[in-house]
């Protein structure tokens, strides 16, 4: 079984189309076989999209760390007009979102890291949908580690199911950061973390 954080060359493409709108802003997104969430916008990425951009009105940096097809970076960038970066380690969902930038008409920057390894600079906000199969390790690493990759009062925000941990996840995290639950919804769980 390959995951939406493997690279597969072999797997055959089927592009589908998948069409999101905020607030009267509308966007289609190309998505294919072998990203995450192939089908449809997951709820947990449009719940942090949309309980961030409740929440966070200035445009500065902004890191998508595991972008996929770019739906969380692009809507961002769009609407905040946001300097935006994204980066995953899935080639395929890294050319989707490559496209699908310009599709929306947005710029920002796309690259392949394995979580930070290339990531230079800080940024004021880094936002994830971390790749939770992936395993608590690579999960952990995401989320411990943005606080070397943000600026001073820069915000990590973030999205776990209860049922993947959310909770235990949160305890851990409060040894780093000071850790609020912004929004709760279908089990999932909104997170913003601020460097003390």
């Amino acid at each position: 079984m390959d995951h939406y954080f493997t690279n597969n060359q072999n797997l055959k493409s089927e592009i589908k189309t998948i069409n999101y709108s905020h607030n009267g802003c509308d966007f289609v997104f190309l998505s294919d076989n072998g990203v995450f969430s192939k089908e449809h916008i997951d709820y947990g990425s449009k719940l942090l999209v949309e309980t961030f951009l409740k929440y966070y009105k200035q445009s500065g940096s902004v890191l998508d760390v595991g972008c996929g097809y770019g739906f969380m970076g692009i809507v961002v960038a769009k609407k905040l007009q946001s300097n935006v970066t994204m980066v995953d380690v899935n080639r395929r969902a890294l050319h989707l979102a490559e496209r699908n930038l310009s599709q929306n008409k947005v710029e920002a920057k796309v690259y392949e890291s394995n979580g930070y390894e290339k990531v230079t600079g800080k940024f004021d906000v880094i936002i994830t949908n971390p790749p939770v199969r992936a395993g608590k390790k690579v999960l952990l690493d995401i989320l411990i580690n943005a606080k070397e990759h943000l600026n001073n009062g820069g915000e990590l925000w973030y999205v776990l199911r209860k049922d993947q941990g959310a909770k235990s996840i949160e305890k851990i995290l409060n040894e780093h950061y000071q850790v609020e639950i912004v929004e709760k919804s279908k089990g999932f769980y909104i997170f913003c973390c601020k460097i003390y």
